[in-house]
């Protein structure tokens, strides 16, 4: 499996920015389709963006035009650029690692966002 750690998360106020990173281990992480996920509390986990290995990306409808999903796959890395946040956005977010050529499917641990004044 992939070990995924994430960083980058922390209370900013309604119309700010924060980046997560997503950080992994081994060496097939430009195989693997990476995803952000987020969960409030006493929500279900939602899928926030996706970017395939290929580099084509998708987003939840609440996120477009707000948020950016990116790889650097030297750094095997996957960021979260996060604009024009707003309170509905607080949440864990977790990174997800998938590949089914390769069996993988892991998650990070998860960083919190909170958008608050």
């Amino acid at each position: 499996q992939v070990q995924l750690v994430e960083s980058g998360g922390g209370l900013v106020q309604p119309g700010g920015s924060l980046r997560l990173s997503c950080e992994t281990s081994g060496t097939i992480f430009s195989n693997c389709d990476m995803r952000w996920y987020r969960q409030a509390p006493g929500k279900q986990r939602e899928l926030v963006a996706g970017i395939s290995n290929g580099g084509s990306t998708n987003y939840a409808d609440s996120v477009k035009g707000r948020f950016t999903i990116s790889r650097d796959n030297a750094k095997k890395t996957v960021y979260l650029q996060m604009n024009s946040l707003k309170p509905g956005d607080t949440a864990v977010y977790y990174c997800n690692a998938l590949s089914v050529l390769f069996r993988i499917d892991s998650w990070g641990q998860g960083t919190q966002v909170t958008v608050s004044s």
